[in-house]
């Protein structure tokens, strides 16, 4: 049983097949987890646009739009792939995504499953997942994304990057800004963590757990309880 306020980010491209085409297995499983496992406690999804988000958003740079225009595109997608996942949670969920915190208020007063995309412009969702942490005060913030945690460089990029167990937040401000320097993101543009993100984890001090979600056996393990899980665990 999960008797704590959690908070789970999933890539909006974990619902997708390398095809641009919906994982409805992926996304039946993933509701499944949930339905089967009894727990207690506020929990939150926050999901992310994905691959088809990114797909608008590269359309509308061929028109010559601006970032701007790309993010409000990110939020719909992103909103519409919550409302996605929240019909496959059925009443289990709460209806309706909340798009401000003071919805996010109202949702929790029902004690259900809450998913929610992103917010405003130039926030990534992660950076939503986080403020959504501090907000209903989650001991721990889940990520599940496409590879198994945070390695010490691009493992898409190169083969021997090394998984990297444990980090404090220090760890991974040095990572990031090796990587990527201390620039926003791009809308559209998918990294675990960006130097917003990393601000709001240095003052909040909420534990992450970076892990993948491409089969959700690991996160499945994570939700029974079990202590053996393949992930990324940071910690100040």
């Amino acid at each position: 049983m999960k008797d704590k306020n959690i908070v789970i980010k999933i890539g909006g491209s974990l619902l997708f097949t390398k095809d641009k085409e919906l994982d409805i297995i992926k996304i039946q499983e993933f509701s499944q987890i949930f339905k089967k496992i009894e727990y207690s406690g506020a929990h939150v999804i926050v999901c992310g646009g994905g691959r088809i988000a990114r797909v608008y958003i590269d359309a509308v740079r061929s028109f010559h739009g601006n970032e701007a225009l790309c993010d409000t595109f990110g939020i719909d997608l992103s909103q519409i792939n919550s409302k996605l996942l929240i019909s496959s949670f059925q009443d289990f969920a709460y209806p309706l995504v909340p798009k401000t915190m003071e919805e996010l208020s109202l949702a929790l007063l029902f004690g259900k499953i809450i998913v929610m995309g992103g917010l405003q412009l130039g926030q990534s969702t992660t950076s939503v997942a986080l403020e959504v942490a501090e907000f209903i005060k989650a001991e721990e913030l889940v990520i599940l994304t496409d590879v198994e945690g945070i390695y010490d460089k691009d493992p898409k990029k190169f083969n021997d990057a090394k998984l990297l167990k444990s980090l404090t937040y220090s760890d991974l401000q040095e990572i990031i800004i090796n990587s990527s320097g201390d620039k926003q993101a791009a809308a559209g543009e998918y990294r675990i963590f960006d130097a917003v993100s990393l601000q709001i984890l240095k003052r909040s001090k909420i534990k992450i757990i970076v892990m993948s979600g491409k089969d959700l056996k690991e996160f499945e393990k994570y939700w029974k309880g079990e202590k053996d899980i393949t992930c990324t665990v940071i910690s100040d």
